[in-house]
């Protein structure tokens, strides 16, 4: 169960829910796609292309070689780096790993309807049939949980019964789940009047994708809830929590120090199934951007600052901080110096 915490407006979160889905349909798996914002038939006809090996292979190397030879120049200036480590953003020569895909291009119909699809539009479904309540949450989660459960047990994704057929992996995608679109109020008060259905919705959730050969990935604008309370339920009851920032409309936009950058990834948790401890990752310092045919996640890299004045203290704070030790206040503010500088 992975946990996506939508970005501000919505942009980027979106374009990963429709990676996680194109990954799907190259691999032959079926998908489940729930949203109660666009219907899941246009949000199918919107999936990337994917991009053809050998062609992704060569950029990836000519890109590669870009970079490299940049390094060297810039060695050549900024010589007090010189004998620090190399730190790679992304891996310098091709290596296969899932696939890659265009987002200038849509998926053709053909490959598209070549694995089976199951939808579930909350507005459709609560037209059909009178609003139900059960396992004490609103009608909109509940309705999907019976879909989602119709569907693993008919479609032979139960892995607890013996199922003669061959066997796949159902893909599951909710999205912008816990906005009002889905009857939640979460996203609208600290006090919501039902602040329980969500995380009643997750734990039922996660114990069907624990009996059955399914994943799933769930958008929520998550910095419309107030209420840290809930935030924290809704981060137990995920595998993998991770959160998108998005510079736009923020003061990292205009700022140069990330020019290179569209935002940042925040990875909140790390799946630990079946483990008494949980996997840490080398850095949790990760930035994406999205060039113009891809969408990209690499180590945030800030640039060096060789400035004279920065890391020199004039001689009025040496004073100061002298004046200061004979006090008896110098731990405090040699402390404050370091951190300052």
């Amino acid at each position: 169960l992975v946990f996506t915490e939508e970005d501000k407006y919505g942009l980027y979160s979106n374009l990963l829910f429709k990676y996680f889905l194109a990954e799907g349909i190259v691999c032959g798996h079926d998908l489940f796609v729930a949203s109660a914002k666009e219907h899941p038939d246009n949000i199918l006809k919107e999936l990337p292309a994917p991009l053809l090996d050998d062609v992704h292979g060569k950029e990836l190397g000519d890109e590669a070689a870009a970079k490299s030879e940049d390094f060297q120049d810039s060695m050549k200036i900024a010589w007090r780096y010189q004998n620090l480590p190399k730190m790679e953003a992304s891996p310098t020569t091709y290596t296969k790993f899932g696939h890659y895909y265009d987002v200038s291009k849509k998926m053709s119909p053909e490959m598209c309807q070549s694995v089976k699809r199951h939808s579930f539009y909350l507005h459709e479904e609560l037209s059909f049939e009178p609003k139900v309540k059960a396992w004490n949450m609103n009608s909109g989660y509940a309705r999907l949980l019976q879909s989602i459960q119709r569907v693993i047990s008919q479609e032979g994704f139960d892995g607890s019964d013996p199922q003669k057929k061959t066997r796949n992996v159902l893909r599951i995608g909710i999205q912008s789940l816990g906005s009002l679109l889905w009857g939640d109020d979460v996203c609208c008060s600290n006090t919501p009047e039902d602040p329980h259905s969500l995380t009643k919705f997750l734990y039922v959730l996660r114990g069907l994708l624990r009996k059955s050969l399914s994943a799933c990935i769930i958008t929520v604008p998550a910095h419309l809830i107030q209420n840290k309370a809930i935030m924290e339920r809704v981060t137990n009851l995920s595998d993998m929590v991770v959160g998108l920032e998005s510079f736009i409309g923020s003061e990292r936009e205009t700022n140069p120090l990330y020019k290179d950058y569209h935002g940042l990834v925040h990875v909140h948790q790390i799946p630990r199934l079946n483990s008494l401890i949980c996997d840490v990752s080398d850095t949790k310092d990760l930035a994406f951007r999205l060039k113009r045919k891809q969408f990209t996640i690499e180590r945030l890299h800030l640039p060096p600052d060789l400035s004279d004045t920065v890391s020199r203290a004039s001689k009025q704070d040496l004073a100061g901080s002298a004046k200061l030790l004979s006090s008896g206040c110098g731990a405090m503010a040699i402390g404050k110096k370091h951190l300052d500088f």
